[in-house]
């Protein structure tokens, strides 16, 4: 289950999702080389047939220090670039896509994601993993296929509500503690604290040259990453509302 922290781990109160979801006594990953990888262009929908391969996550540097302040202050190049990003979020309804994504061992999943605004998402995990997570709008379960099993959370304690939003400007809805670009990447970092967990972090990076979304890193309150990378986006699909219904007829709570 260690490797479901992409979307759920970092935000949530309940210690026993911690527990359930991602808490393991793991080596902290070693900072990525300088190259970076352009992942994917989300400029429109994906060429029938043509894919694109699966990029290589950027994996922040472990040891980085985010300033955090209630006073931070933000010059007018870097509020323009978080408006740009908030101006891109919100004018999401539907995404499609694949996904790479790095947990802090530094093992490696991939799958399909599907997400439509506002409050709804499933990502599936290729084979051998067997989990889905699924959000309905309200809530959200990290589901196990093979143990026919599945945790519920609220998703509005996950960091995915940022990025389900209908509509969302991260200066005025969330923490933002650091906005940076260099020719890459537009990169902006919410923080959250909370009094029985502790601080947590979402890391959401950007083209620099086509404004799309490239990956996000969740880091938890003791500091794990996770890092997930998306490409061959498409957001012209039209998408069956079935998929994101929870099934609790079929998959019961976990265990414990």
């Amino acid at each position: 289950m260690a490797s479901v922290l992409l979307v759920t781990g970092a935000m949530v109160t309940a210690s026993s999702f911690a527990q359930t979801v991602f808490a393991q006594s793991v080596p902290v990953p070693k900072p990525a080389p300088k190259g970076r990888d352009g992942g994917a262009s989300a400029g429109g929908p994906a060429v029938t047939g043509a894919t694109q391969t699966p990029p290589n996550p950027v994996i922040p540097d472990p040891r980085r220090n985010v300033p955090s302040s209630i006073f931070q202050t933000f010059d007018a190049n870097q509020k323009a670039q978080a408006a740009k990003v908030s101006a891109y979020l919100s004018s999401l309804q539907t995404l499609v896509g694949n996904f790479v994504q790095v947990g802090p061992d530094g093992s490696k999943t991939q799958g399909d994601f599907y997400i439509q605004k506002p409050g709804k998402v499933r990502f599936e995990y290729d084979a051998p993993s067997p989990i889905d997570i699924v959000a309905d709008g309200s809530s959200l379960v990290v589901r196990d296929r093979k143990l026919a099993t599945q945790d519920v959370y609220p998703l509005s304690q996950t960091p995915l509500r940022f990025l389900l939003s209908d509509r969302i400007d991260l200066m005025k809805d969330t923490n933002v503690v650091n906005v940076s670009a260099d020719d890459v990447f537009v990169s902006v970092t919410i923080e959250e604290k909370q009094a029985l967990v502790g601080t947590s972090r979402l890391l959401l990076m950007f083209g620099a040259k086509d404004g799309q979304l490239k990956q996000w890193t969740v880091t938890d309150p003791q500091g794990y990453d996770t890092t997930i990378a998306v490409y061959n986006l498409d957001s012209s699909k039209k998408l069956d509302p079935s998929m994101f219904k929870i099934d609790f007829t079929n998959y019961g709570p976990s265990p414990g």
